[in-house]
């Protein structure tokens, strides 16, 4: 029986078939952040005293819409200037309800590294993440062949781009190649969208300790920030926690000043 996991992957692919159809990599190339110097997504995390590395979303498979009408610009500038140490931005519509031109328009006002947030399946997408001014992307072992991930790594990294590398089970580290920048431990399982923090914690001592790691999803308490970092994690990637109260940016001060 297909997962959610399948489910959004047949989505983007017929999604992308289409995008393909209309735009062609020829055209990113000329857009006008394609030539701009990335930040490094992997230093910005490793120098940072909290590791925040805030979402913008305003929907999720799992809780539906969390914040229908949140400004992405207003939002993602809050964050920035609030202490983030990275910003992320799904760029997925139909599940998430965002899209790339969020990101494009978040760009100018955000002077942390951007993490563009997506399915990625296709090297189309890389070169479009370079476009609309992402400093990284996320590739998900989950979704990709072993060959698949290390190609499109490769692609980020011929384009200044750096690399998350998202698994959820130990089996999935096995994808790791040089092209990866930061292993993140998501929490929720893509394929039942079941949440455990625990997770993260299972998994610490099993990520070579080369990679900055980062920790994903359900995560909503200071402690557990504080916990996590005992045993090596850098980053914290949140999105529900703050995206749920009126000020998401306020959210994110509060948080951090409680760590």
């Amino acid at each position: 029986m297909p997962t959610i996991l399948d489910e959004i992957l047949a989505d983007k692919r017929k999604e992308l078939s289409v995008t393909k159809a209309s735009v062609k990599i020829d055209d990113l190339v000329k857009y006008e952040y394609f030539g701009r110097e990335t930040l490094s997504f992997k230093d910005s995390l490793a120098s940072s005293a909290s590791g925040i590395i805030s979402e913008f979303k305003r929907k999720s498979p799992s809780k539906g819409w969390i914040f229908p009408d949140a400004d992405p610009v207003a939002v993602t500038k809050g964050y920035s200037d609030n202490g983030a140490s990275a910003v992320s931005i799904l760029t997925n519509d139909k599940y998430f309800g965002g899209c790339p031109d969020f990101l494009q328009q978040a760009r100018p006002n955000v002077k942390c590294p951007i993490l563009r947030k997506e399915f990625i399946v296709d090297e189309f997408q890389v070169y479009e993440a370079k476009a609309i001014g992402a400093d990284a992307i996320l590739l998900i072992a989950a979704a990709l062949t072993k060959a698949e991930l290390k190609s499109l790594a490769a692609k980020a990294h011929e384009l200044s781009l750096q690399v998350l590398m998202e698994v959820h089970t130990e089996e999935e580290l096995d994808a790791v190649n040089e092209h990866v920048d930061v292993i993140g431990v998501n929490n929720r399982d893509l394929k039942t969208f079941v949440t455990d923090v625990e997770n993260s914690m299972r998994l610490a001592d099993k990520i070579p300790a080369e990679f900055v790691k980062i920790s994903e999803s359900g995560i909503s308490d200071p402690a557990t920030v504080r916990s996590l970092r005992e045993i090596g994690y850098r980053g914290f990637l949140m999105g529900e926690n703050f995206m749920k109260t009126q000020d998401p940016a306020a959210a994110l001060k509060s948080f951090i000043s409680a760590i």
